[in-house]
């Protein structure tokens, strides 16, 4: 059964009583401040190409509550099962910038020894998989480590990221098959950005809910609000505590936006409808997020701009 679930953070930033310990205000501050990271480091790898220093890069603006929110309910040692777009993954489970930028390069201290193309990261240490190229072949890789864990009795679950346009390839059926049939411990994260680079999800799918896919295999889904943090945490939460318990995956739909271009190499004017992405960031986690760490009362004016600046100049030491 596949359910939509309405968002939790409201329109001035507050929120119902019930759902304010979700993420205590400490963890809060920390989930924004790698947010606002992420967003640095984007903006600042993406100079980076034009100036033509690095090859090629993806960014993730627009979508990081997805990203963090998600990575946030995990375990250290839970494995992430990566696409390109998940750098707010890579910073809260703590991979350092400088292994970040190095695998970007392909220098001689990348982990991959350049034999990776950029922005397609693997760190063994901190449980990140190897990415790969062709969109979709993770699934079933976290669907076979979840059913591993399963077996061994490792109290480990696989997180999978896709989007909608990896839901779109047989690789992702054929995972979620897997995993329900012998109830693995995988949760499947679809990074709903609306975009399989220039095609739009109405295109590929006569259903508005991917989750509702989750019925045909005798799993649940849900279609969630992936620009709320509060609502992907619960989701996430309730579906990573499911698959430990060894009762089996769960499939998660979390609407997004991509707020830019699919990559370094693309042109989003060619094919994004005038006023869409404007209309757009009206609904970006940032603000919203900003909006409801002021609203509890641990979050200012001024010390954004404190952190800003420091990440700024952290990202500037790395780059040199």
């Amino acid at each position: 059964m596949n359910q939509k679930v309405a968002g939790i953070i409201q329109e001035d930033g507050s929120c119902e009583d019930v759902y304010r310990d979700l993420v205590p205000d400490n963890d809060l501050v920390a989930i924004l401040k790698t947010i606002l990271l992420n967003r640095v480091i984007d903006r600042r790898f993406l100079m980076l190409q034009r100036q033509g220093r690095l090859g090629f890069y993806i960014t993730s603006t627009g979508e990081e509550a997805v990203t963090v929110g998600s990575s946030y309910c995990l375990q250290n040692d839970d494995p992430i099962f990566l696409t390109y777009r998940e750098l707010g993954a890579l910073i809260w489970r703590g991979v350092p910038l400088s292994t970040i930028i190095n695998q970007l390069i392909g220098n001689g201290d990348d982990e991959s020894k350049g034999h990776q193309m950029p922005v397609h990261h693997c760190y063994s240490d901190h449980h990140i998989p190897p990415v790969s190229a062709p969109v979709g072949t993770q699934l079933s890789h976290a669907a076979g480590f979840g059913y591993a864990s399963r077996i061994l009795g490792n109290n480990q679950v696989a997180l999978a990221y896709c989007g909608d346009g990896s839901a779109s390839e047989g690789d992702f059926h054929v995972a979620l098959n897997f995993a329900a049939v012998l109830n693995s411990s995988t949760v499947f994260l679809i990074r709903n950005n609306q975009y399989a680079i220039s095609t739009p999800q109405k295109r590929q799918s006569a259903v508005n809910n991917l989750a509702s896919r989750a019925e045909g295999y005798g799993i649940p889904g849900y279609q969630i609000d992936g620009n709320d943090i509060l609502c992907v945490v619960k989701a996430v939460r309730e579906a990573v505590q499911k698959a430990r318990e060894n009762k089996g995956p769960t499939l998660i739909d979390a609407l997004t936006y991509r707020l830019g271009a699919h990559s370094s190499s693309d042109d989003p004017s060619r094919y994004v409808p005038p006023g869409e992405q404007e209309a757009q960031e009206k609904l970006d986690p940032v603000v919203r997020l900003r909006k409801h760490a002021v609203w509890r009362g641990v979050w200012d004016e001024a010390e954004e701009k404190k952190n800003l600046l420091e990440f700024e100049e952290h990202v500037s030491d790395v780059i040199s």
